[in-house]
């Protein structure tokens, strides 16, 4: 493998590691949590909310950094970050101790976004796959939160899932950090933060054009924020309710959202191709469109038909992730990208956060019908923003230069 090839790979894993660990209380809150403490679903994720707050505050600073200093250094700084408030968290005695592991966690979570897919699409002319790519690992992440989490709950104890993966992360790390001092003592090795920018296609776009594309790419990744951390977080427990006599132990439950998420995944690299090759506001059209139908069908659902449709929607909940930076990689310079994403995300996971407590109150009040009525309201919003994109798509299919 070349070192580039290397370097992707861990961001690959970065980014695995990043959703997997926002998610392991999900699934330890709905399989044990609720028992031990003596708390309802509806009580008890809300102490999730901080975590999502830092996660999404913390994204700032840490893209500035990244551009000022150094982003390979940031990247190590996740890896060890995020593994040591991990196990810091298993001890936790009670919902207050655990919201603090959890803002702990969110804080060096926040890290990977805006250093992670400025790495990514660094040097390359198309964006659209590598940013696919890296984004199945992400929803890896995603599927197997529950999968893992579930298998060790039901084997070693709910703590043992926040030890095992600050373990891994934290070897990964180390792992890193020795490939970056090697790389640095290569002479002849590039920089990718050094490299040389170009950005003369930049100023090809037009000022409103531009203005119109960020105020869009906000507003969709917004909502989209809003639908996919519902989505993601609330399956387990969908599941659990929907799926009687189907799942029924914590590792059963995590295998069919395991199941889900890794079908999902796989939207990615297709909507990845596509918008490589062809319009990014008519495949953006269709995937949003689709959302809102799918969202809408799964109001009442329960058995196999519930676990398909929830395959279905999953497919392009997880197939919009790509799209919109795909646009930020065309119309951003590279010294300031990881700001760029970092604004992007902290939109979305600001939004994201309030998916707790949305989902709690829907959910003790209405239950997950509801939930998913609303969600589909925010698929259909998002769907009419993509239609005010500029119908040519030229400068959008135009490849970001090298840098």
């Amino acid at each position: 493998m070349t070192r580039q090839q290397v370097e992707f790979l861990f961001l690959n894993i970065g980014h695995f590691l990043d959703h997997l660990f926002m998610l392991v209380f999900a699934t330890a809150a709905v399989l044990t949590l609720t028992r031990e403490w003596g708390m309802s679903y509806a009580e008890l994720i809300p102490y999730a909310t901080p975590g999502l707050v830092a996660f999404a505050a913390a994204s700032i600073p840490a893209g500035w950094l990244a551009d000022k200093w150094s982003r390979e250094g940031m990247m190590a700084i996740f890896f060890i970050g995020i593994g040591v408030c991990s196990m810091a968290t298993a001890m936790a005695q009670s919902p207050l101790q655990i919201a603090c592991g959890l803002f702990d966690i969110g804080l060096f979570a926040a890290i990977y976004h805006p250093v992670g897919l400025s790495m990514v699409v660094q040097g390359r002319q198309k964006t659209g796959m590598p940013l696919a790519v890296n984004g199945v690992f992400g929803n890896l992440g995603v599927a197997s939160a529950a999968l893992i989490t579930g298998f060790l709950i039901d084997n070693f104890g709910w703590p043992s899932a926040f030890i095992a993966l600050g373990v891994f992360s934290v070897a990964i790390g180390l792992a890193y950090i020795g490939f970056i001092l090697t790389r640095k003592r290569d002479a002849a090795a590039p920089v990718m933060a050094r490299t040389p920018i170009s950005d003369n296609n930049l100023a090809e776009i037009p000022r409103q054009i531009l203005i119109r594309l960020f105020v869009i790419i906000l507003f969709t990744t917004a909502i989209g924020g809003l639908i996919f951390q519902s989505t993601t977080f609330a399956l387990p427990k969908v599941f659990d309710e929907r799926l009687s006599g189907f799942a029924v132990t914590a590792t059963q439950v995590g295998w069919y959202a395991f199941l889900v998420f890794t079908i999902a995944a796989v939207a990615q690299l297709v909507v990845g191709y596509l918008v490589d090759h062809h319009s990014v506001r008519t495949v953006f059209a269709w995937v949003a469109g689709l959302q809102a139908v799918f969202l809408a069908v799964m109001f009442q659902l329960t058995g196999v038909a519930a676990l398909v449709v929830a395959i279905a929607f999953m497919l392009v909940v997880f197939g919009q992730i790509p799209i919109n930076d795909v646009l930020i990689a065309c119309a951003t310079k590279s010294e300031f990208r990881s700001r760029v994403y970092a604004l992007r995300y902290i939109v979305t996971f600001s939004i994201s956060a309030s998916a707790i407590p949305v989902i709690a109150w829907i959910h003790g009040g209405w239950g997950f019908s509801a939930l998913f009525l609303v969600l589909a309201t925010g698929a259909a919003a998002i769907l009419t923003a993509v239609l005010m994109l500029p119908r040519t798509g030229s400068f959008i299919r135009t490849a970001p230069t090298p840098g």
